[in-house]
């Protein structure tokens, strides 16, 4: 089968080659993937840095593949054989008090498809049967944009306990998880402020603010009726830290990612004495997987689909993924 196979930790590393087809153990199925993501989360693998430096290489890379169940292990119905589905790139242990509790999400065994095990930039992959989900009708592509972005949002809605009219800022409102998060929030009755440092189309009723930098969103912020919730996907601890600047007394900032500028500094003081909150959420549940992909089958989401790659050029696809716009950067492999 063909395959992206990082051998060592730089893009040059990164080759499409031919390569052994992978056969499903017990409680795995072999799925024959149709699309794949491009996320930060395969940069910082390509680096050796962060989480990425646990890839022992050659790996394959892709976290959130699409496609169809064509081969199931002992132990796996036969009935799956031919079903549509997307790839959840997070592997609960299953057994320690997180898992045993329905709470996967915060399993600190998990490990990751496409860094722990090789992952669904090829034409086939292996993954444990729990983790290929029903895509719910939705095409390979969208199932892909929303598998990990969407629900990671779903996840941090609930552990933030969003209530419908609340004021809720969303920073990084601009990439996949910021457009997930817009539209649920809204979704949830929420009154959303959307923050970015491009200009961006309006989903639905939300207010949009534009700001270049945390400097400028501060600025922007300054005099603004304060908020019951932050949601920040930015990934950039300053304009976090800017969200939890603006909050009101009793207020919740949850974060979902913290990939780059990962200082934070806050007013401690200010933060304890108006009793403010701070979660972070770096995965999602298996529920939180569905619930998503039946979000975006009932039409409640945004198409989260932008540019689009074959997988010959997965390695152009790596190099202009930070400078992309709107929406999820997906590769055609089948």
């Amino acid at each position: 089968m063909r395959a992206a196979v990082l051998s060592r930790h730089d893009l040059d590393g990164l080759t499409v080659e031919e390569t052994a087809a992978p056969v499903p153990g017990a409680g795995e199925v072999l799925v024959r993937v149709d699309t794949v993501g491009v996320n930060q989360l395969d940069l910082n693998v390509i680096a050796g840095i962060g989480p990425g430096a646990h890839a022992r290489l050659p790996r394959i890379l892709g976290m959130d593949p699409a496609g169809e169940i064509v081969a199931v292990g002992s132990g796996v119905a036969a009935s799956r054989l031919g079903q549509t589905v997307v790839v959840k790139p997070n592997i609960a242990c299953g057994v320690c008090a997180r898992c045993l509790a329905g709470d996967e999400a915060d399993c600190p065994a998990q490990t990751v498809v496409g860094v722990h095990r090789d992952g669904g930039a090829a034409e086939l992959v292996v993954v444990p049967s729990r983790n290929a989900i029903d895509r719910r009708g939705l095409g390979a592509a969208e199932a892909t944009a929303v598998v990990h972005s969407a629900s990671i949002v779903v996840n941090a809605v609930r552990a933030i306990a969003l209530a419908a009219d609340e004021r809720v800022l969303v920073t990084g409102a601009g990439g996949t998880l910021g457009r997930a998060a817009v539209a649920i929030a809204s979704a949830r009755g929420a009154r959303v402020v959307a923050a970015s440092r491009r200009p961006l189309h309006a989903i639905g009723d939300e207010q949009i603010i534009t700001a270049a930098d945390a400097a400028a969103l501060t600025s922007a912020l300054h005099g603004v009726d304060g908020f019951d919730v932050v949601l920040d996907v930015s990934g950039h601890a300053p304009t976090l830290a800017a969200g939890i600047g603006a909050l009101r007394w009793g207020g919740r900032a949850v974060f979902c990612s913290a990939s780059v500028d990962s200082e934070l500094r806050i007013d401690s003081r200010d933060f304890y004495l108006r009793r403010k909150q701070l979660i972070g959420v770096a995965s999602a549940r298996y529920d939180d997987v569905v619930e998503a992909l039946d979000l975006a089958a009932a039409r409640a989401l945004p198409s989260l689909v932008g540019a689009r790659y074959p997988l010959d050029d997965i390695g152009r696809a790596y190099q202009e993924f930070p400078r992309k716009g709107e929406g999820k950067v997906v590769v055609d492999v089948r």
